[in-house]
This record gives structure tokens, sequence and C-alpha cells, in this order.
């Protein structure tokens, strides 16, 4: 290994980094983690940190989960990699599969797409959702509905269905056909509405509009994000999920849950959807599926949408998608591991109390400094901080401003995240109250050298 005068020196000449401008990454050099262990992340100068970013929503377990590493380690002894195209599978993907569908029976979701990542995941649904509509004769169902504010990854399906500019802009033009309605957003919404179940009422009555107006024989399908994530955490009330359920069922609509983020214990219950109680017809997962040891993810598919493609005699069901690595037999390995420990630990229930520490050191930061315009949370550990120059006016921060936080808040003893005006918390679902008190600690200190 090179040395870190080497390392430091070739910081971001040599890459460019997602989600950021290649010159800022120039201009200040990433933080270099070089290890990890149980809920802390080291630099390159030895400084150890509790990680409050979790990864990227992913390591739920933390970086020390011993079985996942083992497994990944005995398959590659065994069988490194095959594909699963057509004629050929391995034996760790079809157990994967069973386990699968025996975790997402109360959802009603009984069979597995395997894919790469988060991004192929909403790509694959997107595709199957158009297919399942062209199987059952009405292929003029092609459009899609989503959330503004939503986040749905970055292929150009999922950028098209984004609701946030930043991931869309500087791509366009994107898939067509594709629509938005307003986010059940308390903090802000065109409706100027602060409570949180009138809201959930406005919004579906104007996904309603919607559906009347592009006519609901041309939607394919519905796709959301059960608490949105990168968009600021932002959960809904929970009439919302079951109101879009009902509103997609009635016009024959199918419901896409994006469980990238929430799917695994995140939100305190094992699913997104089933903290709302609402059954959708798909579901996008990746990220926590391994712990974010090895790249892959995996959509479920509901009995019914099944039932739809296995008894297709036309042909129409044939499966022209796929990835080279769906189904890896060494992804596969790792997530087997991980499903049994991420059970055997009972994530929900720590996420649940630890989400509810954090949520409530948040509130007091709040009632501490003014900077904090509103704070998020109170489902699992998904918790978000939007900052504002001015609370008045809901003035977003400037940029500068929320970077300066951040690094001092890491340097202070915690990683955490900036997505526009947000500093988000997606911490290891194993942490403890001593751990959420370093991150509250050094989030107050981050604060406190601004003020």
């Amino acid at each position: 290994m090179k040395d870190s005068n080497f390392l430091k020196e070739m910081n971001a000449k040599s890459m460019w980094h997602p989600m950021a401008h290649p010159a800022d990454s120039l201009a200040n050099p990433p933080a270099i983690i070089t290890g990890a262990s149980g809920v802390r992340i080291t630099d390159i100068d030895g400084h150890e940190t509790v990680d409050a970013v979790g990864g990227l929503w992913n390591a739920n377990l933390g970086f020390s989960c011993q079985p996942i590493k083992d497994a990944i380690a005995a398959q590659l002894d065994v069988l490194p990699y095959y594909s699963t195209f057509r004629g050929t599978t391995n034996d760790q993907v079809i157990q994967l599969a069973e386990e699968l569908r025996r975790f997402f029976e109360p959802d009603g979701l009984s069979r597995a797409f395997f894919t790469s990542g988060g991004s192929d995941s909403v790509e694959t649904a997107l595709r199957l959702a158009r297919q399942y509509h062209k199987i059952r004769g009405e292929a003029g169902r092609t459009k899609f509905l989503s959330l503004k504010k939503g986040y749905h990854g970055t292929h150009m399906g999922g950028a098209s269905v984004n609701g946030n500019a930043n991931f869309r802009t500087q791509y366009e033009p994107l898939l067509p056909g594709c629509h938005h309605i307003p986010a059940p957003y308390t903090y802000r919404n065109p409706f100027n509405e602060s409570d949180p179940e009138r809201l959930a009422q406005l919004c579906l009555q104007a996904l309603e509009d919607e559906i009347a107006f592009q006519g609901a024989s041309t939607i394919a399908a519905f796709i959301m994000e059960p608490i949105l994530g990168a968009g600021g955490v932002i959960p809904p009330h929970a009439s919302f999920m079951p109101g879009v359920r009902e509103i997609c069922s009635r016009n024959g609509i199918l419901l896409i849950a994006d469980e990238v983020i929430t799917a695994f214990g995140r939100t305190g219950s094992w699913s997104g959807s089933r903290h709302w109680g609402a059954q959708p017809d798909l579901m996008c997962t990746a990220k926590a599926i391994t712990n974010g040891y090895f790249p892959f993810g995996a959509v479920m598919i509901a009995e019914a949408i099944a039932e739809v493609f296995e008894n297709d005699t036309s042909g129409k069901a044939a499966i022209g998608h796929g990835y080279t690595y769906s189904g890896h037999p060494v992804g596969a390995a790792a997530a087997l591991a991980c499903l049994a420990e991420t059970q055997k630990t009972n994530l929900p229930e720590n996420a649940t109390a630890r989400g509810q520490q954090l949520h409530q050191g948040l509130l007091a930061l709040q009632e501490k400094y003014e900077l904090i315009g509103d704070v998020r949370g109170g489902h699992g550990l998904m918790c978000a901080m939007e900052l504002v120059s001015d609370r008045s006016s809901k003035a977003a921060i400037d940029k500068a401003t929320i970077t300066q936080i951040q690094q001092e808040t890491y340097r202070a003893g915690a990683m955490v995240r900036v997505s526009g005006p947000n500093i988000i918390l997606s911490p290891p679902l194993v942490l403890n109250a001593e751990d959420v008190n370093v991150i509250l600690t050094a989030l107050d200190t981050g604060f406190a050298a601004l003020t």
C-alpha cells in the first residue's frame, strides 16, 4: 500500500466522486477512510468517529459482522461467479430467493428478481410494470407517477421519476411520461398546510387529480419511498401510503415501493410498507440486503403480478432484461448471512429505541440553535435537520455554512451527511445509547463553532 502522503497528494486527482462537482473534490479533498469497526470509522490520520451515515444507509449491522465476511470468503473458495441468465443458476441464489419469500410474505411478495444495487432495482421495477400491462393487453399504460422530493437512483428511468431537480436538470431530456405530485412535506408544501393528516389528504387528492388529467388507462405505476430518504427524511402521515394503495388499486395502477433504504429494519419495522400497513405490487431493495459488504439488490414481486407473467402464453412475458451480476453467488451468500443476522439481532427494536433517543436529542438542539429550522424523524433510525438562514422566512442556509458544520461535527467525533440544506443521520441499527450521545455532542460542537 502507498504511504499516506502519496494518498493525500493523489486524493480526487485520478477519479471523479459521485454526487460531487469534480472541481470541489479537488479543492476540498474528501476524507480518506482506511478502517472501520463496529459503528466507528477511522481516517488516514487515525481520527475515529461514529459513523452517523451508516456507510450510505446500508451498514445496518455495522462494520464488524463476521458471519457475512465468512460467508463471502467461503463462497469465493467454492464458486466465485456464474451467470443466472437463462439455463444456469447457483445454489446460493435459490436459497436466498426462498428466504426472501418468507421474509416478505407479510408484504404479499413472493418472487425475486436480482440486481446489482438500488438504481438497478428501480430500473427493473419500472420495466416490469410496463411489461405487466402489455401482457394484460393494456399497452397504453406507459406513464409513471411519483413524488416531488422523492429519490429513485441514477439510471435514466430512476432519474426520470426522481422528484429533485439536482438529479435531473443536467441529464434532460429524460424518459417521457413521468409526472410528479406534491410530497406530504409539512415544512414546505404548495398548500401551506402544516397539519400532517390534512396535508396527506391534499396530496392524495393531487394524485387523484393527476390520474384524472393523464387518464388512468395511460399510467403504469406510482413509485414512492415509504419515508423519503435523500430528499430530507420526510415521513408522511400514517394515512398516506394506504391511501395511495387504494387509489392505485381502484385505477389499475401498480404501486412500486422503493425500499432501497427502508427495507430490513431501518424504519423500526421490517419494511417501510409494513410500517404503514400497505402492500405494494413491486418492492425495490438493495443496500442493507448485504450490509453494504457486496453490491447486490432485489426486486420483490407480488403473487398476483407473478401469476400474470407465469401464466402468459403469448410470449410477451419473456424477460428481456437482466444484469451480468444478477444473482451473483457471492452476493447471494452474503445476503443469506446478512438476513439471518438481521433477524437474529432484531434490528427494528433497537432502531426504534435509538431513533427516538436521537430524534429527541435533535429537537433539543433545535431549541438551542436558530439555524435548525425543522427536525424530522421518529420512525426508526432515519432523522434529518433542515437548516435555514432565517426561521421566519425559511430561507435555505448557504452551502459554505452547512459544510462547515459538517466538518466541525466530524472533527468532534461524528460523520454526518449533507444533502442540500439537510443534515441527514442514518447510523447503523446496532449502535447503542452512548453512540447516540456521541453523535449529539458532536453536532452540538459543530453548531457551537459557528454560533
